[in-house]
C-alpha cells in the first residue's frame, strides 16, 4: 500500500492481497499527514480508470482551508485528474456514518477513500456519554471503522 504514495506504476509491485485494504496514517501535528494522504489521492485518481477511477477524500472544510495540504512542485493544481477526486466534507463522525450508510447506493463506487483526522472528528465528552463509558471515544471509533468495512464490502 505504501508504494501508493509515490508515483511508481502499480504494476511495477506484487501485489498480496485481492481485497480492499485499510491503512491507518498517524503522526504528530503538523508532520504532513494531509499532504500524502492528498498525494495518495491524486495517485489513486491517476493510477486507476477514469470510469472507476474517483477518490472520495473526507475531511473537515475548516480544518483544509485553515491547513492545506502542500502539493510537491511537479503536480500542478489545474490538473484534470483532481477532477477525480472529490471532496466530501463532514463535521463529526455521524457526517461519515451517514456516508457510509449510504455507500451501497453509489452508481460507481470510489476506487478509494481517504478520511483525513479521522480521531478528531470524534468529540470525547460526547462519546464518553454517548456510551457511558470512559473509552467511549474509542468504542466509537472502533464502531465507525466497522461500518466503514463493512459498507465497502458489502457494495463490492
Amino acid at each position: 500500500m505504501v508504494e501508493r504514495f509515490f508515483s511508481v506504476p502499480q504494476s511495477h509491485f506484487h501485489r498480496t492481497h485481492s481485497h480492499p485494504s485499510i491503512l491507518l496514517l498517524s503522526g504528530p501535528p503538523s508532520s504532513g499527514k494531509t499532504s500524502l494522504l492528498f498525494q495518495f489521492a491524486f495517485n489513486s485518481a491517476l493510477e486507476s480508470d477514469s470510469i472507476k477511477g474517483n477518490v472520495v477524500f473526507i475531511c473537515n472544510r475548516r480544518r483544509l482551508e485553515s491547513k492545506p495540504p502542500f502539493l510537491p512542485q511537479d503536480i500542478d493544481p489545474s490538473n484534470d485528474i483532481f477532477e477525480r477526486v472529490h471532496m466530501k466534507y463532514v463535521d463529526n463522525d455521524e457526517g461519515i456514518k451517514k456516508y457510509f450508510a449510504a455507500f451501497h447506493l453509489h452508481d460507481n463506487f470510489p476506487c478509494t477513500v481517504v478520511i483525513d483526522n479521522f480521531g478528531d472528528l470524534f468529540d470525547e465528552r460526547n462519546c464518553q456519554e454517548r456510551y457511558n463509558n470512559a473509552r467511549g471515544r474509542d468504542l466509537a471509533m472502533v464502531r465507525t471503522l466497522a461500518l466503514c468495512h463493512s459498507a465497502i464490502t458489502h457494495a463490492k
